[in-house]
């Protein structure tokens, strides 16, 4: 995308006064994007992406805050920082991403105001996540959104809740911790984000069971490759002989990557970045670094691919592709990313469990 577009692009969305008007920006983008999936170079076109993600969740951000005032709110009162976790967070949304959010609020003075603080970001939250849900963006479906009370904290209050989950390793609160080491910020106030996730990774570094826990719950998503080197599609049902790209390839990858970023301190979000950071740190070899770049940009393609659009015109995520759709020029390859997957996931888990004990 040349920077002309580029710049025209941000102010149309800047620009943009209402969720239709953003909506609008966001169908044209993702059927140009679209259009050229198939020739581009996928990590530049993910890039594309998720730059034009970010510009319409940050407008979204502004409209809200503008509703606010019109309602007689008045300006955010004390700083706060609007998160993204899950594929928004490591920068890898499709064009049918759902909504993945958290709010951290400055901490109130008093009682008093910690009420009327907990009213206007609640608000704020609700106003944000419908005005995204109106531009095409589908909330959570397991709730993780800022709306969600449980999401929409003050620093103080989420630094208890963060030391809660890693002094009770429940495998529910071990996924929540998952979804917060994908957290970034979008939009608000940088020091508040970075105070966060600095709490999570002291708070990591000083529980060693959680990282017995983690690798429990990441590598329970086993690759679609069998022992023989086979791909293995779905054998029952209406997806009988179609294969799940998200969570037979992508994810494992994924949570492989994160696994291994999280474990070695290094705070980059998004995969493409924690395989570079890994190289850097030693971890990963120059050759292993490329063999997982070439490998995870395959399945960043693939997983684009598995979408269809619906009688409206919109872009919807399957997360499957049908195997007979793949000719050998991409089965070789995948199968090959499969393995490399597996062997990661392995290798994971043998270091892991070496170090921090298991069954």
């Amino acid at each position: 995308m040349s920077s002309l577009q580029r710049e025209k692009r941000l102010l149309d969305i800047t620009g943009a006064g209402s969720p239709d008007s953003l909506r609008r920006i966001r169908e044209e983008e993702q059927n140009r994007l679209g259009a050229i999936l198939s020739s581009s170079p996928v990590i530049e076109l993910v890039d594309d992406l998720n730059e034009l993600h970010d510009s319409l969740i940050g407008r979204a951000l502004q409209l809200a805050e503008i509703e606010m005032a019109r309602l007689g709110q008045g300006a955010p009162p004390v700083p706060y920082a609007y998160l993204l976790f899950g594929s928004g967070g490591r920068r890898e949304q499709t064009f049918s991403s759902d909504q993945d959010s958290g709010l951290i609020y400055d901490d109130p003075q008093d009682e008093a105001e910690a009420l009327t603080l907990e009213n206007y970001f609640r608000t704020l939250a609700q106003l944000t996540v419908d005005c995204l849900i109106e531009i095409g963006y589908p909330p959570c479906e397991g709730n993780v959104i800022a709306s969600n009370p449980e999401w929409c904290l003050s620093i103080s209050s989420w630094e208890r809740k963060l030391d809660a989950w890693f002094e009770e390793p429940s495998w529910e609160n071990v996924r929540y911790l998952l979804i917060v080491a994908d957290g970034r910020l979008i939009g608000g106030d940088r020091e508040l984000s970075e105070r966060w996730y600095g709490r999570f990774h002291r708070d990591f570094l000083g529980t060693p069971v959680i990282a017995r826990r983690m690798m429990e719950n990441t590598l329970r998503h086993k690759v679609l490759v069998g022992v023989f080197g086979q791909l293995l599609t779905e054998r029952y049902g209406e997806l009988a002989g179609s294969l799940d790209i998200k969570y037979g390839a992508y994810i494992p990858m994924v949570n492989v990557f994160r696994l291994l970023a999280v474990h070695a301190g290094i705070q980059e979000t998004s995969t493409v970045g924690r395989i570079r950071s890994l190289e850097t740190a030693g971890i990963l070899s120059p050759d292993e670094a490329k063999e997982s770049m070439d490998a995870f940009g395959l399945l960043l393609k693939l997983r684009l691919m598995a979408v269809t659009k619906s009688e409206d015109g919109q872009w919807v995520g399957t997360g499957v592709l049908k195997a007979s759709d793949l000719n050998r020029e991409w089965k070789l390859p995948l199968k090959k990313a499969l393995k490399l997957g597996r062997k990661l996931q392995r290798q994971v888990e043998r270091e892991l469990r070496y170090r921090f004990g298991g069954r």
